[in-house]
């Protein structure tokens, strides 16, 4: 079982605890005080070592200075899939990617 943390605009919550109104509201709140949003997502363990970020946090994502293993290539593809590369994306972008990575990792 990976370790899965969201990190958004500094709050951070585990998956488990990343619930839909925290996300929707988190995201919402950001872009409604015109502000940057940030979102960050942490994965570790089960063959997976990332950390995603969305356009907003000024940094890509990436792995550990080495090339990604496929079933990271898999998740890089499903948070581009998601639209989360992209600066316009909202909660539900992100809570599709999130109920993803929990079948994945059950």
């Amino acid at each position: 079982m990976a370790d899965i943390t969201v990190c958004i605009g500094g709050e951070t919550r585990t998956i488990a605890d990343a619930t839909e109104s925290w996300i929707t509201d988190q995201i919402n709140r950001r872009k409604r005080d015109g502000q940057s949003v940030c979102v960050e997502v942490l994965l570790s363990g089960s063959g997976v070592d990332l950390r995603l970020a969305t356009p907003g946090c000024g940094q890509s994502g990436g792995g550990v200075g080495r090339q990604p293993n496929s079933n990271e290539q898999d998740i890089f593809r499903l948070w581009v899939e998601r639209g989360l590369g992209s600066a316009d994306f909202t909660g539900g972008n992100l809570i599709a990617f999130l109920k993803q990575l929990r079948k994945l990792f059950g």
